[in-house]
Protein backbone atom coordinates (compact mmCIF):
# COMPACT_ATOMS: atom_id res chain seq x y z
CA UNK A 1 0.00 0.00 0.00
CA UNK A 2 1.29 3.61 -1.09
CA UNK A 3 -0.39 6.94 -0.25
CA UNK A 4 -1.64 8.86 -2.63
CA UNK A 5 -2.74 12.57 -3.30
CA UNK A 6 -5.24 13.10 -6.30
CA UNK A 7 -6.23 16.71 -6.90
CA UNK A 8 -8.78 16.84 -9.84
CA UNK A 9 -10.92 20.23 -11.26
CA UNK A 10 -14.10 19.75 -12.35
CA UNK A 11 -16.28 22.23 -14.43
CA UNK A 12 -17.28 25.20 -11.97
CA UNK A 13 -20.92 24.70 -13.52
CA UNK A 14 -21.02 21.27 -12.45
CA UNK A 15 -23.80 21.11 -9.20
CA UNK A 16 -23.10 19.57 -6.09
CA UNK A 17 -25.75 16.92 -7.43
CA UNK A 18 -23.27 16.32 -9.96
CA UNK A 19 -20.03 16.21 -8.44
CA UNK A 20 -20.67 14.24 -5.01
CA UNK A 21 -21.83 10.73 -7.01
CA UNK A 22 -18.89 11.09 -8.64
CA UNK A 23 -16.72 11.59 -5.72
CA UNK A 24 -18.58 8.58 -4.13
CA UNK A 25 -17.92 6.69 -7.44
CA UNK A 26 -13.87 7.70 -6.90
CA UNK A 27 -14.41 6.13 -3.23
CA UNK A 28 -16.02 2.78 -3.66
CA UNK A 29 -12.88 2.04 -6.32
CA UNK A 30 -10.19 2.65 -3.97
CA UNK A 31 -12.28 0.85 -1.11
CA UNK A 32 -13.30 -2.07 -3.21
CA UNK A 33 -9.17 -2.71 -4.13
CA UNK A 34 -8.44 -2.57 -0.72
CA UNK A 35 -7.73 1.05 -0.30
CA UNK A 36 -8.63 3.43 2.60
CA UNK A 37 -9.74 6.40 1.66
CA UNK A 38 -7.81 9.36 4.68
CA UNK A 39 -9.37 13.05 3.71
CA UNK A 40 -11.62 14.31 1.11
CA UNK A 41 -11.54 17.86 0.76
CA UNK A 42 -13.60 20.37 -1.33
CA UNK A 43 -11.43 23.40 -2.17
CA UNK A 44 -14.17 25.33 -4.16
CA UNK A 45 -14.23 27.78 -7.75
CA UNK A 46 -10.69 28.95 -7.87
CA UNK A 47 -9.62 30.86 -11.19
CA UNK A 48 -7.59 28.72 -13.49
CA UNK A 49 -3.87 29.80 -14.12
CA UNK A 50 -4.17 29.58 -18.08
CA UNK A 51 -7.95 28.41 -19.67
CA UNK A 52 -8.75 24.84 -20.20
CA UNK A 53 -11.74 23.90 -22.02
CA UNK A 54 -12.83 27.26 -22.44
CA UNK A 55 -13.33 27.69 -18.96
CA UNK A 56 -10.92 30.07 -16.56
CA UNK A 57 -12.06 28.78 -13.34
CA UNK A 58 -12.63 25.34 -11.45
CA UNK A 59 -14.15 23.37 -8.35
CA UNK A 60 -10.57 21.65 -6.65
CA UNK A 61 -10.93 18.43 -5.00
CA UNK A 62 -8.56 16.30 -2.81
CA UNK A 63 -8.42 13.07 -2.61
CA UNK A 64 -5.80 11.46 -0.07
CA UNK A 65 -5.87 7.62 -0.20
CA UNK A 66 -3.83 4.32 0.61
CA UNK A 67 -4.03 1.56 -2.17
CA UNK A 68 -2.22 -0.65 -4.67
CA UNK A 69 -0.99 1.18 -7.79
CA UNK A 70 -3.06 -0.57 -9.75
CA UNK A 71 -6.01 0.74 -8.07
CA UNK A 72 -4.50 4.69 -8.98
CA UNK A 73 -4.72 3.33 -12.66
CA UNK A 74 -8.05 2.67 -12.48
CA UNK A 75 -9.31 6.16 -10.99
CA UNK A 76 -6.90 8.00 -13.29
CA UNK A 77 -8.51 6.28 -16.60
CA UNK A 78 -12.24 6.76 -14.57
CA UNK A 79 -11.00 11.02 -14.50
CA UNK A 80 -9.81 11.06 -17.98
CA UNK A 81 -13.30 9.67 -19.42
CA UNK A 82 -15.26 11.73 -17.02
CA UNK A 83 -16.71 14.56 -19.09
CA UNK A 84 -16.99 16.38 -15.51
CA UNK A 85 -13.21 16.43 -14.67
CA UNK A 86 -10.80 19.29 -16.68
CA UNK A 87 -7.71 18.30 -15.50
CA UNK A 88 -6.22 15.79 -12.70
CA UNK A 89 -3.04 15.37 -11.16
CA UNK A 90 -1.83 12.14 -9.08
CA UNK A 91 1.15 12.62 -6.19
CA UNK A 92 2.79 10.00 -4.47
CA UNK A 93 3.20 10.97 -0.86
CA UNK A 94 5.42 8.34 0.95
CA UNK A 95 7.72 9.09 -2.07
CA UNK A 96 8.58 12.05 0.20
CA UNK A 97 8.67 10.65 3.49
CA UNK A 98 11.02 7.71 2.32
CA UNK A 99 13.19 10.25 1.02
CA UNK A 100 12.82 12.22 4.32
CA UNK A 101 13.48 9.23 6.45
CA UNK A 102 16.31 7.85 4.47
CA UNK A 103 18.36 11.60 4.86
CA UNK A 104 17.66 11.19 8.26
CA UNK A 105 19.10 7.77 8.46
CA UNK A 106 22.15 8.64 6.60
CA UNK A 107 23.31 11.89 8.29
CA UNK A 108 22.79 9.53 11.05
CA UNK A 109 25.26 7.27 10.32
CA UNK A 110 27.51 9.76 9.34
CA UNK A 111 26.69 11.62 12.55
CA UNK A 112 28.05 8.48 14.31
CA UNK A 113 31.48 7.28 11.95
CA UNK A 114 32.59 11.00 13.27
CA UNK A 115 34.89 11.08 15.77
CA UNK A 116 34.00 13.48 19.13
CA UNK A 117 35.23 16.49 18.35
CA UNK A 118 38.22 17.47 20.94
CA UNK A 119 38.13 20.00 23.35
CA UNK A 120 39.92 23.05 22.55
CA UNK A 121 43.61 23.19 23.77
CA UNK A 122 44.06 26.50 25.71
CA UNK A 123 47.17 27.74 24.71
CA UNK A 124 49.91 28.76 27.61
CA UNK A 125 52.19 32.09 26.93
CA UNK A 126 55.71 31.12 28.30
CA UNK A 127 56.36 33.98 31.25
CA UNK A 128 60.07 33.16 30.21
CA UNK A 129 60.20 33.71 26.20
CA UNK A 130 58.82 36.96 25.19
CA UNK A 131 56.43 37.32 22.22
CA UNK A 132 57.34 38.23 18.82
CA UNK A 133 55.64 40.27 16.36
CA UNK A 134 54.80 38.69 13.45
CA UNK A 135 57.29 39.13 10.07
CA UNK A 136 55.33 40.96 7.47
CA UNK A 137 54.28 38.57 4.64
CA UNK A 138 55.16 39.18 0.92
CA UNK A 139 52.01 40.26 -1.01
CA UNK A 140 49.65 40.61 2.19
CA UNK A 141 47.62 43.40 2.33
CA UNK A 142 50.00 46.83 4.30
CA UNK A 143 53.16 44.32 4.02
CA UNK A 144 54.73 47.20 2.44
CA UNK A 145 52.67 49.69 2.15
CA UNK A 146 52.75 52.38 4.39
CA UNK A 147 49.63 53.53 6.23
CA UNK A 148 47.95 55.78 4.85
CA UNK A 149 47.77 59.77 5.91
CA UNK A 150 44.81 60.97 7.27
CA UNK A 151 42.93 63.44 4.67
CA UNK A 152 44.93 67.36 5.12
CA UNK A 153 42.06 70.16 6.98
CA UNK A 154 41.74 73.10 5.45
CA UNK A 155 43.19 75.64 7.60
CA UNK A 156 41.44 78.16 9.16
CA UNK A 157 39.92 81.11 7.18
CA UNK A 158 41.45 79.51 4.02
CA UNK A 159 37.76 78.85 3.29
CA UNK A 160 36.08 82.25 3.84
CA UNK A 161 35.64 84.92 1.22
CA UNK A 162 37.12 88.68 3.16
CA UNK A 163 34.65 90.95 2.76
CA UNK A 164 36.19 94.40 0.68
Amino acid sequence: MRIYEELFIVRPDATDEEVDPFIDQLKSVITQAGGTLDKTEKWGVRKLAYRVMKYNEGQYILLQFSAKPETVKEIERRLRVADLVLKFLTVRVDEKLKRIEKRRKAREKRAGRKPPAPAPAVAVASPLLPQEPAAPVPGAPGASRPAPAPPAQPAEGAGERQKG
